[in-house]
């Protein structure tokens, strides 16, 4: 008898050490069950920043694909994607309800430089993770006040410096005007772009903003023709960049026009404006275009397609915000994969800050994902390109604008 007894107690602490090392093993924040993983965003679904919604939609699409694999380490994709027009006032209130109601692991992808600045310090003093920004404002990447907020695109100031650069090479003797949306993201690239004039500015002889409230900017883009300006920065979300591709074209302007990469889609952008009247812009990208036909033969590109046409056969292949999407939600995977079975807010933001040398199937070639705890710019690669009237046409080499942040 005191054997059978030895026996059972001997098992029951067994039973618990198992059990308590099994526990040990997991550790889950917020929004984390043995099933599921709740992530939270806000889109322009609607708004006029609305052809940005497509993002959100792919995300979606991507995460369902993950989901029908089986999730990430047995767990499934919850992400929750609210509508907040793009009103910074709408963002406050749906990130509220995300993370307080909705109770999500992390913030992904949330769009736009306003909407995302209206949320940063929230989020922040809630150290809930904010990673992988659909914004390239250079303050995402400031983790020693803000170590909670991660950004994922190149970032602005940086792709401006290669613009200007571009500009001093080609045009030393160029008078350019500026187009550029008045808040933190149109004044980023201005920034950035100045920069890379240094003692070249002079070389601006006007400056134009708009108010995403702006039904038209035509009367910015006579005015910027006015200047006798022979290069157009024109830095602006898809609907205005579409009207001020169009309104230069029509105006009979015929400057070096330069599109800041956010506002590049052919669907969104180009298209509306008229494919006739944006051949010749200039351009950065750093993500494969499923049209060029250099990708035709690419496995990775064929696997995009393939997804596309199964999961988001509503959303159109000619608009990169659709690879972008991919993208990004990838990157996130691979950092939920890294967190294994501690899905803590704290270590979501040490496996985010421990990305090295990650290849991404559908970046350009020799663009890599890479971040540490002192530097939260994941992607710091870009090659220029110019349209030629049906598709982007990359030049030159991969520029690495890393340094400088």
């Amino acid at each position: 008898m005191f054997a059978t007894m030895r026996f059972l107690v001997l098992l029951v602490l067994s039973l618990l050490i198992g059990l308590g090392a099994a526990l040990a093993q997991k550790k889950y924040g917020p929004g984390v069950t043995d099933t599921e993983i709740r992530i939270g965003q806000t889109q322009p679904y609607s708004g006029p920043a609305s052809s940005y919604g497509t993002i959100g939609k792919a995300e979606a699409a991507y995460f369902q694909m993950i989901n029908d694999q089986g999730g990430v380490n047995g767990r499934k994709i919850n992400l929750i994607s609210l509508d907040d027009g793009y009103s910074p006032p709408r963002t406050v209130e749906q990130v509220r309800r995300l993370v307080e109601q909705e109770h999500v692991l992390l913030l992904f992808n949330t769009l736009g430089t306003p909407t995302n600045t209206a949320i940063h310090k929230y989020v922040n003093a809630q150290r809930v993770p904010h990673v992988l920004l659909a914004t390239g404002a250079t303050k995402w990447g400031d983790p020693e006040h803000y170590p909670w907020t991660i950004g994922f695109q190149p970032y602005y100031q940086a792709e401006a410096r290669i613009y200007a650069k571009y500009v001093l090479q080609n045009k030393p003797n160029a008078k350019i005007a500026i187009l550029y949306q008045n808040d933190d993201y149109g004044k980023d690239y201005v920034k950035g772009f100045k920069d890379g004039l240094g003692d070249k500015a002079s070389l601006i002889v006007k400056e134009v903003s708009y108010e995403v409230t702006d039904s038209t900017i035509d009367s910015q883009i006579v005015a910027l023709q006015a200047s006798g300006a022979d290069v157009f920065f024109n830095v602006s979300i898809p609907k205005f960049a579409a009207q001020g591709i169009r309104k230069t074209y029509d105006l009979g302007w015929k400057p070096l026009h330069i599109v800041n990469t956010v506002a590049a889609s052919v669907a969104s952008v180009l298209i509306p404006a008229g494919l006739d009247k944006s051949v010749g812009l200039v351009s950065t990208n750093w993500f494969k275009d499923p049209t060029d036909p250099q990708w035709k033969d690419d496995s990775a590109t064929k696997d995009w397609l393939a997804w596309m046409r199964k999961y988001y056969p509503e959303g159109s292949v000619e608009d990169g915000n659709n690879v972008y999407a991919y993208i990004v939600s990838e990157a996130l995977v691979q950092v939920l994969k890294q967190c294994g079975n501690d899905l803590t807010r704290e270590n979501v933001m040490r496996q985010v800050a421990n990305l090295k040398d990650l290849e991404l199937p559908m970046l350009l070639p020799g663009v890599k994902v890479n971040t540490s705890p002192t530097d939260f710019y994941p992607v710091e690669q870009m090659q220029l390109m110019r349209f030629d009237g049906k598709r982007w046409v990359p030049f030159g080499d991969i520029i690495d604008a890393s340094r400088g942040h």
